[in-house]
């Protein structure tokens, strides 16, 4: 049976793009990561294609590790803050939603539901916030912490905080703004609600001095692939970011997140799970598949090394590339993805070198990279919306304008002969593009119940 609903579609940004390479292309604006610019134009060719949105992705914190490799990688040195950005953004774009990652380890709940709710209105109601608890000890440092605090600390305070930023968002009833001159009654007293929240990590009087948003609450996404974090999104999230590596396993985890969403009272249909893809797509294969080996020809050894190494949680400074891989350095278990990991070491137990690793690493980024034709990324993607493994993508552009530029030119036009993806939006609000219902105030509904 045919779906009834199209794909969703967003735009992942780092800076340059998803490759460390990305900002040699000959195509990349090196002033791009302090000027507005560089990326309006990447958000208005989102904007013309019809995607659902652009999604920042951020760690509030420079890199740390060989230092050598970090001067001649940008990704994580020099970038924008995303909240700032995004309002910016959302001023210079009309239909395009704006994904801003925060995290809930380092924010206060009043300052966050303010600054998006703030950026909501300013946008007219294409705002997003991005859940995440944080997962480098590097955030730790700059926010009164010796490291990273415990997984199940940070959890705990991330689901009270999200119920904080909720209950601040219900302040208002939608229907609260009287507005008249005439009595001289700007807001009705009883449609003002104060919070009084007092739990464990927060204690959060309120109320939120901003107007209920346009989209009753900004949409939320989240990406947690713990048991925790599937708990999280499963209460919480509308928009799921996952990276599994194979059709099979990413089915198997929406149904497992979507499973749970009947005893929070939610349906399915509210929630889009769309995994990260890397795509690379030429004409033909061999053009693809040369658009990879530039940025492979150009990602520095040292950069290559702290890649690698970052993804396996191991120091590679030093490891000669024409060797095989130090097996001393190979960790037990993986922290991060554990079919990437045991797709390495069988890659590393098969005796290729370190160097022939980090390439085929740098091609298959998070184990879910496709390089192909148009046809090929289409049916790629259509199985998989298909076979209910995913109801969107989230394109982790190689680089940046290129790669996106590519995509829409030449998938684009062959998912919509398809009737995959949409011709216009369908409406003004990111709920709106994605299918989402609008959220009720708990104090309406109260009301009315």
């Amino acid at each position: 049976m045919a779906r009834p609903d199209k794909l969703k579609l967003g735009t992942f940004v780092y800076t340059f793009g998803f490759n460390p390479a990305a900002w040699r292309h000959p195509a990349a604006d090196v002033q791009g990561a302090n000027r507005i610019d560089h990326l309006l134009n990447v958000a208005r060719i989102s904007e013309a294609a019809k995607f659902d949105f652009m999604f920042l992705a951020d760690s509030p914190a420079a890199a740390i590790g060989d230092a050598e490799a970090l001067s001649r990688s940008p990704t994580k040195m020099n970038r924008f803050e995303p909240l700032s950005l995004i309002s910016a953004l959302s001023v210079l774009t009309e239909r395009l939603g704006f994904v801003a990652t925060a995290s809930t380890s380092f924010y206060e709940p009043f300052n966050l539901a303010r600054i998006f709710a703030s950026i909501d209105h300013l946008s007219g109601g294409r705002a997003c916030w991005n859940v995440v608890t944080s997962d480098h000890d590097e955030t730790g440092y700059n926010y009164n912490f010796d490291g990273l605090p415990p997984h199940s600390w940070r959890y705990e305070r991330g689901e009270e905080f999200v119920d904080v930023m909720f209950g601040l968002w219900d302040s208002f009833e939608p229907d609260a703004l009287v507005l008249d001159k005439a009595s001289g009654l700007y807001y009705d007293k009883n449609k003002l609600h104060v919070l009084n929240h007092k739990g464990k990590h927060f204690q959060v009087r309120g109320p939120l001095n901003i107007a209920a948003s346009p989209q009753g609450r900004p949409v939320i996404a989240q990406a947690g692939g713990s048991e925790p974090g599937m708990e999280l999104a499963a209460k919480t999230a509308e928009i799921v970011f996952s990276l599994a590596s194979n059709l099979q396993r990413n089915k198997a985890f929406a149904e497992n997140v979507k499973g749970r969403m009947a005893k929070y009272g939610r349906s399915t249909s509210d929630l889009k799970m769309m995994p990260g893809v890397v795509i690379n797509v030429g004409a033909t294969k061999a053009e693809a598949q040369a658009k990879v080996d530039f940025l492979i020809d150009n990602l520095h050894p040292d950069v290559g090394r702290w890649m690698l190494g970052e993804f396996l949680e191991t120091d590679l400074s030093g490891a000669p590339l024409d060797k095989p891989f130090p097996m001393e350095r190979l960790p037990a278990e993986p922290k991060g993805s554990k079919a990437l990991f045991e797709e390495l070491t069988d890659y590393i137990r098969q005796g290729h070198t370190l160097g022939e690793l980090i390439r085929h690493y740098a091609e298959k980024s998070t184990g879910n990279g496709i390089t192909g034709t148009p046809t090929e990324i289409a049916d790629f993607m259509e199985e998989w919306f298909k076979a209910g493994a995913a109801d969107g993508f989230i394109l982790m552009c190689p680089t940046l304008p290129a790669s996106l530029t590519d995509f829409v030119e030449l998938v684009l036009p062959e998912l919509r002969r398809r009737g995959l993806f949409r011709e216009e939006y369908e409406g003004k609000t990111l709920r709106d593009n994605l299918g989402l219902s609008m959220p009720q105030n708990r104090y309406t509904a109260a009301r009315n119940a």
